[in-house]
C-alpha cells in the first residue's frame, strides 16, 4: 500500500506539473492582451513597452514559465497583472468558499442519492421504485445553471426562505448566515449529484443483494435490516467511492458557474474573471490547486478502496 501511495504521489507531481504547463500554454493562446486591457485608449508604443518590462512580459514564454516555477518553489505564485494583488493570498481567501461550496453539495448529494437507492434496491420495482428512478432521470438531465436560476427565482422572489446573494460571511464567524447563503448554491451543484449517487447505489446494491453469501445470509435466518446493512451495504459503497472521487471533481468544475452566477468570492469566479481580463498568473495560480484539489481527491478514494474491501492490494 506504502509503494502504492508512493508511486501515485509521485505521478500525481508530475500531473500538477503539466497542468501548469498547459495552463500556461492556453492562456496564452486566447485573443487579447492582457496590456491592451489595462492601458485602454491610453495605449502607446512607449507605454506598452514600459508595461510589459514592468510585469514581466517582455521575456521568452520558457523563461516566464520557470521563473514562476521558481517562484512556486518558494512559496510565491507572484502577483496579479491587474491589481498587482498577491495570488497566494487571494487563494487563500478564496480557497475556503470553493471548498464549502464543494463539501456542502457533495453532503447534499451523498444524504439524498445513497439513502433513496439504498431503499429503493431492497423495494426494486414498487411504485416508490419507480417514482425515484423517473426522478432521478429528470435529475441527471438538468443542469446546474438551470437549477441556478430556478432555485434562487423559488426560494428568493417567490417564497423568500433564502437570500439570494449578497457579502458571504466566513462559517466561523457566522456559521447560520454562511449556511443560508450557500444553501442554494449548493442545491444548484447538489442536486444533479444526487441523481448519479442515487442510480449508482440503486444498481451496486441489486448486485450484491443477488450475490451467493447474501442468500447464505438470508438462509441463517439473519433480520433483513442485519442484512442489508451489516453485510450488503459495505460492498456495495465500493463503486459508490469510485463514484463520489469523480463527483467531486466534477463538483469542483461546477463551481465556476455556480460561483459566478451566485457571485461568491470563490476560485471559481477568480478564474472565469482572470480569462476574461487576459490576467496570466492569477490563472495559473487557480489552475494549479484544482488540479492539487483533484489529485488529493483521487488519492483519498483509493486510500478509502482498501478500507472498504481487504482483498484490494496496491503492493
Amino acid at each position: 500500500m506504502q509503494k502504492y501511495l508512493v508511486r501515485r504521489m509521485l505521478l500525481a507531481s508530475l500531473a500538477v506539473v503539466g497542468a501548469t504547463l498547459i495552463a500556461f500554454a492556453a492562456i496564452r493562446l486566447i485573443p487579447g492582451d492582457v496590456v491592451d486591457l489595462i492601458l485602454g485608449t491610453k495605449s502607446t508604443p512607449q507605454a506598452e513597452s514600459a508595461l510589459r518590462n514592468r510585469l514581466g512580459l517582455d521575456q521568452p514564454p520558457l523563461q516566464q514559465y520557470f521563473s514562476w516555477l521558481a517562484g512556486l518553489f518558494k512559496g510565491e505564485l507572484g502577483n496579479s497583472l491587474r491589481t498587482q494583488e498577491s495570488v497566494m493570498d487571494m487563494m487563500r481567501q478564496r480557497l475556503p468558499v470553493t471548498i464549502e461550496l464543494t463539501l456542502l453539495s457533495t453532503v447534499i448529494a451523498v444524504i439524498i442519492g445513497l439513502p433513496a437507492g439504498l431503499i429503493t434496491a431492497v423495494r426494486q420495482y414498487s411504485l416508490l421504485d419507480n417514482v425515484l428512478t423517473m426522478v432521478a432521470m429528470l435529475g441527471v438531465s438538468m443542469p446546474e445553471f438551470w437549477l441556478g436560476t430556478l432555485l434562487p427565482l423559488l426560494f428568493a422572489v417567490t417564497w423568500r426562505l433564502l437570500p439570494s446573494g449578497g457579502l458571504l460571511p466566513g462559517f466561523f464567524d457566522d456559521p447560520v448566515n454562511n449556511l443560508k447563503r450557500m444553501l442554494m448554491p449548493a442545491l444548484s451543484l447538489g442536486l444533479p449529484s444526487a441523481s448519479v449517487y442515487f442510480r449508482m447505489m440503486r444498481s451496486s446494491m441489486l448486485e450484491v443483494i443477488r450475490s451467493e453469501y447474501m442468500t447464505t445470509a438470508y438462509s441463517k435466518g439473519l433480520k433483513e435490516q442485519t442484512v442489508i446493512l451489516v453485510h450488503a451495504l459495505r460492498n456495495a459503497l465500493i463503486p459508490v467511492v469510485t463514484v463520489t472521487g469523480l463527483e467531486m471533481t466534477y463538483l469542483l468544475g461546477g463551481s465556476f458557474i455556480i460561483e459566478t452566477i451566485f457571485g461568491l468570492p470563490g476560485l471559481g469566479r477568480a478564474t472565469v474573471q482572470s480569462i476574461g481580463m487576459r490576467d496570466f498568473t492569477v490563472l495559473q495560480g487557480c489552475l494549479l490547486v484544482y488540479s492539487i484539489l483533484v489529485v488529493v481527491v483521487s488519492l483519498t478514494g483509493d486510500v478509502i478502496y482498501a478500507w472498504l474491501d481487504p482483498r484490494i492490494r496496491y503492493d
